[in-house]
């Protein structure tokens, strides 16, 4: 008998769209996880990870937030006709916002929405002219529902938390943002753009020098983008180890806590984590808490930059003042010498 020359992902995608073909799988039902799937399958999670996003492609499966992977609705042909006539460009960016809030980045493709709106691939390029085009549409949408409001009339501290937290809700429940918006080469979005400008001007009050002005804000953007994108990689991590972070964190270092030798090498992480530490129970990384801190240290730090400039601004200005004072001293004796 022939040895089957497929590869073993296509195989096992064909034997899951069976069974969703066959109501075994009914719309709604939650589908194998990766974990479930490399077990079933005896496979690597890499290779059950490619047979599932074969069926996310084909539009078989979506990622609900919270739910996890299920059975996509059924979809008629009399209901793809009707898809087509109803097709807009913000119904386009919302199936495709809805498809990275659930499954990622990665997983937006031109196939992918069109499957979500029943419609063909190539009916998106009325309102899209790329998958690029598409993902920064995107962006610029996220980015422009949220209001990010300012009250110029309170202290500029408060006006940057608040402006800088509306940004941390945002890429919470967005974490593929980040990945939109390289640091070093960010692209002039008119929402981000908007929002930066805000930014500056509640740190305008600081009298910083431009370019620090200017450094700040890009700290404070990527203070929340940098913790914001953990919320993503923590979803993949769960989804290929079926551990959460804190069943994770019990596995790796509570076996290592236990190692007195391997302790008497870093003394300060046993002084928080040995038997004796000030953490016995273990530390458990709340994202929402670390922004917080991180956020009243930059803004802490931002505080002292200014007075440090400031107090420069003030030293040199008395010592021009004093230099006109001698210089006009020195002309009344002069004149009176006269």
């Amino acid at each position: 008998m022939a040895e089957p020359t497929e590869p073993p992902y296509v195989r096992i995608a064909a034997e899951l769209s069976r069974r969703i073909a066959d109501r075994e799988l009914t719309p709604g039902d939650k589908v194998p996880s990766t974990r479930q799937v490399a077990q079933e399958f005896g496979v690597a999670l890499a290779t059950a990870t490619k047979a599932l996003d074969v069926l996310r492609t084909e539009g078989l499966v979506i990622t609900r937030p919270r739910s996890g992977t299920v059975v996509a609705p059924r979809r008629s042909a009399s209901r793809s006709d009707e898809a087509v006539r109803e097709l807009t460009r913000e119904r386009v960016l919302s199936e495709a916002i809805e498809i990275a809030d659930g499954e990622g980045l990665e997983a937006v493709s031109m196939r992918a929405v069109a499957s979500r709106c029943g419609v063909a691939p190539m009916s998106l390029y009325r309102f899209v002219e790329d998958k690029d085009d598409l993902i920064l549409a995107m962006a610029d949408t996220v980015y422009g529902s949220a209001a990010f409001e300012r009250d110029t009339a309170a202290p500029w501290r408060s006006q940057v938390e608040s402006l800088t937290r509306d940004l941390w809700r945002l890429h919470r429940a967005h974490p593929w943002l980040g990945r939109t918006q390289p640091l070093t080469r960010p692209l002039p979005l008119p929402s981000i753009l908007r929002l930066g400008d805000r930014l500056l001007g509640a740190l305008e009050p600081l009298g910083l020098p431009p370019k620090l002005h200017m450094d700040v804000h890009v700290l404070l953007f990527s203070h929340v983008v940098g913790l914001a994108a953990n919320f993503e990689a923590e979803d993949e991590a769960v989804s290929e180890t079926g551990l959460s972070s804190e069943e994770w964190t019990d596995l790796q270092y509570l076996p290592r806590t236990g190692d007195s030798a391997f302790m008497g090498d870093v003394p300060h992480f046993a002084k928080l984590f040995g038997e004796l530490g000030a953490l016995p129970g273990g530390y458990d990384l709340d994202l929402d808490e670390l922004f917080e801190l991180g956020l009243g240290l930059l803004l802490d730090g931002a505080e002292a930059l200014a007075r440090r400039h400031g107090a420069g601004r003030t030293e040199r200005e008395a010592r021009l003042a004093q230099a006109h004072t001698d210089a006009a001293r020195l002309a009344d004796e002069d004149l009176n010498e006269d």
